[in-house]
């Protein structure tokens, strides 16, 4: 009974702790710093062809999809909370599958993303697909995976040649915090519901000499604002998506997001899942209008066919692709209105 009450308790005073209690330093630690440089080149590249950028192949165009839907198991993945496969296509090129709630929305949030500047991974859905040499038992996903490697819904993130992955970077400390293409970012992953900021999602790649950073797991955008444990209902939930709070907050110089929010009531009985969630709400806090209203009018150059494109290119119904969209582009008119 003591600690039922302990843990309602601990639940009271987080629900009713200020976000100055999760938030990032204070202004007067965030003067610009001088070692601080663009991130144009390592996190954001200019877009200068954004209106006609082709939304549904993404970055890796339409030469780089999958060549068919045979692929042969090579082993399982067991990073994050999704069932992932490493696979070989016919043309031996390597491929990660992802199955689960994320394949949809990830898919196209890459493309979006992708669109506005910052790199993103390769890729691609496929409604359906087979896998040969599959074990016999795997560790996750094994109710998704039909008779003769059947596999529906899948997200496939190909895998290029010469790049590689070097490390994570943390949103607190980087080369580009407070540069305006990091804050562009932050109202990126706040246009698109992504909730699931934690450091581990963002990757560091090394190609030709060159890092690049980018967040390499999109998967937890277009449902809700914060973590809630049914996957269902917080990634790709479209009814979500539309009921959820952009801007929350707006002064002369900051604009509030609410991405990321509070994870759902249920997480609270989870003191150390909530602690975390709660400590990532700071990202989505005290941008710079000037910062924000930037990146609206750098989504605002796309067409709204290419925003279809990007929800298209995942797999979702032609209502779903409307719904999605009518979302985007109200959220874009809020950002050029600041």
């Amino acid at each position: 009974m003591r600690n039922y009450f302990s843990r309602i308790t601990l639940i009271a005073a987080l629900v009713g702790a200020p976000l100055t209690a999760w938030a990032a330093p204070a202004d007067k630690d965030k003067i610009a710093d001088p070692s601080v440089k663009s991130a144009q080149g390592t996190l954001w590249v200019d877009p200068v062809d954004i209106q006609t950028r082709n939304l549904f192949y993404g970055p890796g165009g339409k030469e780089h999809e999958p060549s068919g839907t045979n692929f042969t198991f090579v082993d399982e993945d067991m990073n994050g909370s999704n069932p992932k496969y490493n696979v070989k296509d016919q043309d031996g090129v390597k491929w990660k599958i992802k199955l689960g709630a994320e394949a949809k929305p990830e898919t196209a949030a890459t493309r979006l993303v992708w669109a506005v500047g910052y790199s993103v991974n390769e890729d691609y859905f496929l409604p359906s697909l087979h896998v040969s040499g599959l074990p016999a038992h795997l560790h996750r996903g094994q109710r998704l995976v039909g008779q003769d490697g059947l596999m529906e819904n899948a997200r496939l993130k190909r895998h290029l040649k010469g790049e590689e992955k070097v490390g994570n970077w943390p949103w607190r400390d980087d080369p580009f915090t407070r540069s305006r293409e990091w804050n562009g970012l932050r109202v990126v992953m706040a246009l698109i519901n992504n909730w699931d900021l934690k450091d581990s999602n963002n990757a560091i790649y090394e190609e030709g000499g060159q890092r690049i950073y980018l967040v390499s797991d999109l998967g937890a955008s277009f449902g809700t604002t914060g973590f809630n444990p049914r996957q269902t209902i917080s990634k790709g939930n479209l009814k979500g998506y539309e009921h959820s709070h952009f801007i929350t907050k707006k002064t002369s110089e900051y604009v509030d997001f609410g991405v990321p929010s509070r994870p759902a009531m249920i997480v609270f009985f989870n003191p150390v899942e909530c602690i975390s969630r709660m400590k990532l709400r700071w990202i989505g806090k005290h941008i710079p209008r000037s910062d924000a209203r930037w990146m609206g009018q750098m989504l605002a150059k796309l067409s709204d066919e290419q925003i279809r494109d990007a929800f298209r290119a995942a797999g979702y119904s032609p209502q779903e692709i409307d719904g999605f969209t009518k979302v985007v582009e109200k959220r874009i008119g809020e950002l050029t209105a600041l």
